[in-house]
């Protein structure tokens, strides 16, 4: 099923975040050739794995399809197609107040010791509070994608 996405990326500043964090999951994706500026990827996200593709992006919203898959063929797509195109990040969860939830992801392999603070939001101009942690956004920035660390295999600047 077709979503639209909208979703704003920031560095993090400290590791203050931490004492507000009600979850984790250990995330390992993987992404697969795309012409046109879009993405396509397997992930695997705890004990559930799934097939993402998503179109180019237009300004901070895109369009995104997923579709389940069992997790012994998600690691099979990543072993045949992925190899050299990962990311392995655990994702914290801490609430954002007004029913959103940040999302942080603390990279691990070549990008460790980085992080990102992601925030899906119903509508572009949704207001949301800035906690402190959070650094400099890097929503319009396609060297933060995802996509773009997996195939860099290093961090932007780095």
């Amino acid at each position: 099923m077709a979503t639209m996405e909208r979703e704003r990326k920031f560095l993090v500043r400290d590791d203050s975040w931490r004492t507000q964090a009600v979850g984790r999951v250990e995330i390992l994706q993987g992404y697969f050739d795309v012409a046109g500026g879009g993405s396509f990827r397997v992930r695997i996200a705890g004990d559930q794995a799934n097939l993402n593709l998503k179109g180019p992006a237009r300004g901070m919203c895109r369009r995104e399809f997923e579709y389940p898959i069992p997790v012994e063929e998600a690691r099979e797509l990543l072993a045949l197609f992925c190899q050299g195109r990962t990311v392995a990040k655990t994702r914290h969860f801490v609430p954002a107040g007004e029913g959103l939830q940040w999302e942080i992801d603390e990279y691990h392999g070549p990008l460790e010791g980085h992080f990102t603070a992601e925030l899906e939001v119903p509508r572009e101009e949704q207001p949301f509070s800035r906690p402190p942690w959070l650094g400099e956004e890097k929503t319009l920035d396609p060297r933060y994608a995802n996509a773009a660390l997996a195939r860099a295999g290093k961090w932007p600047g780095a």
